[in-house]
This record gives structure tokens, sequence and C-alpha cells, in this order.
């Protein structure tokens, strides 16, 4: 049985108001928004969004010229610095061109292959622990206890479950302090999207504020130990890592790239591991393809092992595609630029909609329809066009995750179906707030049994 995604597109807001401009209609339904765009104006067009005036660039040509941004026209800093900019600040994806590819190689030493081994291992029991805590039960709103688990899996493999500096086995972070780490992420996330962009009280921009401010102090404390340890989690890696000629990172550095990867490890992966959640409830044949795989390894795989995973691979690409958890990238013209026939002037926000890309009939056959077949070698309908499906973006700006990522969301699923069956109604719709990166606003509510048992 395949489910929709969604009932058919709601009918766009097209009065708009000044400043405020297309966003209510954006955050009523971004989709249908686009879509309609995009038949009516074409792959360019302009819109007002939060506040600014934005080019609008639809479907894969037009992504496919901004992502790849062969003539350097486009920029990431000053479109997503305008978005998330003072929340975080000098994070990889907000970097541009040469100071962008330098702090990429630096980087890049914190995700090779034996690093996602390491990162693997650590990873496993991790994900088993925090499964520990959870009680099966009907209508059980899933999102929270996941977004809760990826932060305790993404602390354990970025940060590290022990002290360094005292060799104790017990975690370095206490559960409370943990809390208002995620807390202050969220804020962060949110006020991306805030109407008002000053740090007025009471508002989530200044919410956000406030939690890049605790972020910054928590991750500089524990500079000092993690420099002078040998551990294999991520912060201590990029305390340490450095180039064949010798470049590394500063403290500052390290700061802001340990506030961004963490906010994009665990939101991403929340929002994916989500949609399978939903997915393989609504459609048990699949759940119990994905099953018969996961039961013929061990509890924690191996990276290698993982691989063998390839129903859930095809399920996770489509979920992917149905709920991208970046919908858009921004990017800012610093120099006049063609896209699809149609000038571009320098100075001017760009967004990329790379999500409505995923759900162009004429590069996706019955696109709201849940499909993991598509992705099987016969079929590769993601490789009609080869920007038709860019969940991670494109280019040089390619999510420099995108492994770790992927190993993570498997590994959560993969205990989870050793662990318990689930259901989720076959007419449920996700109600996905977009507001920030999108969620199911009522914490998608899921039937959740132990292995064996159903009602």
């Amino acid at each position: 049985m395949a489910v929709a995604d969604r009932p058919a597109p709601r009918a766009p807001l097209r009065r708009f108001i000044p400043f405020v401009g297309a966003t209510l209609a954006y955050f009523h339904d971004p989709l249908a928004t686009m879509a309609h765009r995009y038949r009516t104006q074409g792959p360019v067009s302009e819109m007002n969004f939060v506040g600014r005036k934005w080019t609008m660039l639809l479907g894969p040509d037009a992504c496919e010229a901004a992502l790849r941004n062969v003539d350097k026209a486009f920029a990431n800093g000053p479109g997503w610095g305008y978005l998330i900019g003072p929340f975080f600040d000098r994070g990889l994806m907000l970097l541009d061109f040469e100071e962008h590819l330098h702090h990429r190689r630096i980087m890049q030493e914190a995700f090779t292959r034996d690093r996602l081994i390491d990162y693997t291992t650590a990873m496993g029991p991790a994900v088993a622990k925090g499964l520990d805590a959870w009680t099966p039960q009907q209508q059980f709103p899933v999102y929270r206890p996941l977004k809760d688990l990826t932060l305790d899996v993404a602390a354990q493999v970025f940060m590290g479950g022990a002290d360094p500096s005292t060799g104790s086995g017990q975690g370095w972070i206490e559960s409370g302090e943990l809390r208002r780490v995620n807390d202050a992420f969220i804020d962060c996330v949110q006020a991306a999207m805030g109407f008002v962009r000053y740090p007025v009280p009471g508002t989530r921009w200044n919410r956000g504020v406030k939690g890049r401010k605790l972020l910054e102090e928590f991750f500089r404390r524990h500079i000092p130990s993690r420099r002078e340890s040998e551990g294999k989690d991520m912060f201590s890696i990029l305390c340490h890592v450095e180039t064949d000629d010798g470049h590394r990172f500063s403290d500052d550095d390290v700061v802001n790239h340990m506030i961004f990867l963490m906010m994009a490890a665990h939101d991403t992966s929340t929002i994916t591991t989500t949609t399978i959640l939903q997915r393989l409830g609504q459609n048990p044949e699949w759940q119990e393809r994905c099953r018969e795989e996961s039961m013929a390894l061990g509890e924690f795989p191996t990276y290698d092992e993982i691989e063998k995973l390839t129903s859930l691979d095809l399920v996770m690409k489509e979920s992917l595609r149905l709920v991208t958890p970046v919908p858009g990238q921004a990017r800012y013209t610093v120099k006049e630029t063609e896209v699809c026939g149609q000038t571009i002037p320098a100075n001017r926000y760009v967004s990329v909609g790379v999500h409505l890309s995923h759900y162009l009939e004429e590069y996706w056959p019955d696109p709201h329809r849940f499909d993991p077949e598509r992705f099987a070698e016969d079929r590769r309908e993601d490789k009609v066009h080869r920007f038709a499906w860019q969940p991670f973006g494109g280019g040089v700006h390619k999510c420099i995750g995108m492994y770790f990522g992927e190993t993570e969301v498997k590994m959560i699923i993969h205990q989870l179906l050793r662990r318990f069956s689930w259901t989720v109604d076959p007419d449920y719709v996700a109600p996905m707030n977009y507001h920030s990166l999108p969620f199911p606003s009522d914490g998608l509510p899921v039937d959740l049994y132990p292995l064996g048992v159903r009602a």
C-alpha cells in the first residue's frame, strides 16, 4: 500500500501584505506557493519574504545554475546570513569561495572514512541507551523523543561521553545542561523566520540571540580540555585536525563550526527519521522488508554493514524527497548573472527552492505517492535530471556530513526495527510546521508495540 504524502495542495494565499509579502503564504503551504509561482511565472521570479525582496529559483535547471555556481555569482554568506547569521555565524555553510574551501579542507579531516567508522562505533550504544527509555504505547508522539535521541547521539559522537581531563566514564554533560543546549539550538533555528529581526524581549529573535550566547559559552568553556585530549569525538578532532601544510582551526573557528555542526546533525536527522517512521508505519510491507534486513545484522552494525540495509536506503531516499529537511537554499548575488535566460542583478537575495523539484511530475511520476522503488537501479528516477533530487544541496557546498547523517538515521531506524513494530493511520497527513525547518506540529502520533506484539 502506498500513502499520499499530503492532501491536494491548499490554494496559496495570493494577497500579500507589504513587508510581509509571501511569508504567510509560504508558512501556510510552501509547496503549493512554490508550485503556483513556478506554473505562473516560470523558474525565475521575485517575491517579498521575511522583510526582503528575493529572487526565487525553481525547478532543476534554475537550481543547478545556483548550486553549481560556475561564474561564482552566488554567495552563501550574505544570503544565509540574513536568515541565520547572528545564530550560526561563520559556520561552514555561511563561508564562501577560497575561505570556504580552506575551512572545508580542514574539516574534511573530521569526515574521513576512518573517522566515520569510529563515529559509527560510538553511535550504536548511544542509540540503544536512548531507546531504552521508550515505552510502547498508543498514540506515542514520536517527534520530541526522536529529537532528544538525536541530540544525545550528537552529544556522544560529536562531544564524547566522558571528560578527557578526568578520564571519567560518566557523561561530562549533565542532563540539565544538555537540555539547555538543546533548547538553545531550537531557539536559534526558529529565530531565522521571525518577523521581528531585532532582539526585542519576548521575540524569537531575542531568544535566538540568547541561545547563541549560551552555546558560545558552552563550547568555549570546554575547548582547553579538548585540545589536551586525544579523543575520537568530533569536538576533540576539530581541536586537533590540520592540513598537510599545517593549517588548523582557531578557538573561534572551533566554536563556530561546532555550533553549526551540532544544529545540522541533530535537526536534519530528526526530521528524516520522523518521516521514515511515519512512512513505515503506514506501509507495513516496507516495514517488514526493512526489518528482515535489520534482523540479519547485529544490534550495532559496523559502518560497512549498514550499507547492507538496501531497502532502508530506498525508504530513506524517498523520505528525503517527500520531506526535505532543508527545503530551500539561500544565496546572494555578488555580481550580475543569468539563470534560465533571465538576468539577475547584483546584490539580490536568492532562494533556491530544491524541494519543489522533488514534486515536479515531469521528473517524478505520481510525485505525492510514497514509492521507494523509484530509487531502485532499474528505475532511478532521480537520475532523469542531475538536480531533480538534491536533499543535501549541491556544488562545493554539498553537505559535508551527508554520510554521517545517513549512517545516523539508518542506525536509529535499524535499532527501532529490532525492538518495536509500529503503525500510523493510513489516512494520517502530518500537519507540518514550516516556520523554521519542517516538523510535524502534532509530534507525529504512532502506535508503538514491542516487537512481536500487536493489538
